[in-house]
C-alpha cells in the first residue's frame, strides 16, 4: 500500500490544501463528511488510500496536517464546508503570526509554539501507515510562516524521517502581486533549506497564475480561490500516478529520479494545458480540434 502525508503550512499552504482536498474528494467520490458514495464511482475506491485513511466507522479521513502560526485561516477550514472531513487534531495553530518575518517562523514563535505539536501529529499519522512513502509539503516562499517555519519543519523531518521522500509545492512570489516588501528576503532564506532537505520542489509563480486566469480563463479579477483551484489541478495531475493503477503508476521516490537532473537543482516547472474557460465562448484561435 502506497501512503503519503500532506503537510500544509501558512496561509498559502492551508488555502491550497483546502482546494486540493476538495478536488480529491470529487475524484474519489468522498462526501464532505468523509463518507464514500459508490453511486458516483464505477470502480472500487482503493486508489483513495494514498491520501485517505479509513476510520473504524468507515469514514475516510485525509492523511494531512495543517499548521499556521495564526488561527484565522485554519479557522475558516474548521467552520467551512469540509469541517467534518478533517480530524480536529490535524489542524494546529498558534496565537500570533510571523508578520512576514522568516526569523519569527524559524527561530522564535514557530520553534516555541508550533514545532513540537506539528511533529507529534505527523509522527502519529506516520505510525498508522503501513507503507509510508513520504511527504507532500505545501507552502509559500514569501510568507513568514511559509518560509521560516517550513524550513524548520523540513530540517526536523529530515532527522526523524531521513529516508522518506519530501516533495514541495511552493508558491514563489512575483513583484507585480507582492503583499510584502520582504518577500525576496524570505525566499532567499528558505531556498537554502529547500536545496538541503527537499527531494523535488514544484514551483508555482503567482504572476503566471494571475495571467492564466485573466488571459485564458477570462476571470477579470481573480481571487485566491481561483488561483488555488488552478494549483489543485496541477497537484492532482502530478499525483495521479501515485493514486491510480496503470502503466504510469510510480512511487514517490521516482519523482526525484525522473524530474531532478542534479541534486542542487530540484525545481521542475509544472504545466497545465489546455486551459479552457467554463461556460464561456472560446475564441477560434483557442478552439483546437483535439480538445473537443
Amino acid at each position: 500500500m502506497r501512503e503519503v502525508i500532506s503537510i500544509h503550512v501558512g496561509q498559502a499552504g492551508v488555502q491550497i490544501g483546502e482546494s486540493c482536498w476538495e478536488l480529491y474528494c470529487h475524484e474519489h467520490a468522498i462526501g464532505t463528511d468523509g463518507v464514500f458514495d459508490p453511486a458516483k464511482l464505477d470502480s472500487e475506491n482503493s486508489s483513495s488510500t494514498t491520501f485517505f485513511s479509513q476510520a473504524s466507522s468507515g469514514k475516510f479521513v485525509p492523511r494531512s496536517v495543517f499548521a499556521d502560526l495564526e488561527p484565522s485561516v485554519v479557522d475558516t477550514l474548521r467552520t467551512g464546508k469540509y469541517k467534518n472531513l478533517f480530524h480536529p487534531d490535524q489542524m494546529i495553530t498558534g496565537k500570533e503570526d510571523a508578520a512576514n518575518n522568516y526569523a519569527r517562523g524559524y527561530y522564535t514563535i514557530g520553534r516555541e509554539s508550533l514545532l513540537e505539536r506539528t511533529l507529534e501529529q505527523i509522527r502519529k499519522i506516520a505510525d498508522e501507515c503501513s507503507g509510508l512513502q513520504g511527504f507532500l509539503i505545501f507552502h509559500s516562499f514569501g510568507g513568514g510562516t511559509g518560509s521560516g517555519f517550513t524550513s524548520l519543519l523540513m530540517e526536523n523531518l529530515s532527522m526523524s524521517f531521513g529516508k522518506k521522500a519530501k516533495l514541495e509545492f511552493a508558491v514563489y512570489p512575483a513583484p507585480e502581486v507582492a503583499t510584502s516588501v520582504v518577500e525576496p528576503y524570505n525566499s532567499v532564506l528558505t531556498t537554502h533549506a529547500t536545496l538541503e532537505h527537499s527531494d523535488c520542489t514544484f514551483m508555482v509563480d503567482n504572476q503566471a497564475l494571475f495571467d492564466i486566469c485573466q488571459k485564458k480563463l477570462y476571470v477579470d479579477r481573480p481571487n485566491y480561490s481561483n488561483l488555488n483551484r488552478l494549483v489543485s489541478q496541477v497537484v492532482s495531475s502530478i499525483t495521479a500516478s501515485l493514486r491510480y493503477e496503470g502503466s504510469l503508476n510510480v512511487d514517490l521516490t521516482e519523482f526525484q529520479t525522473n524530474l531532478v537532473p542534479v541534486s542542487k537543482n530540484p525545481f521542475p516547472t509544472g504545466l497545465l494545458f489546455p486551459n479552457r474557460p467554463c461556460g464561456k465562448d472560446i475564441p477560434p484561435e483557442l478552439d483546437y480540434p483535439g480538445d473537443n
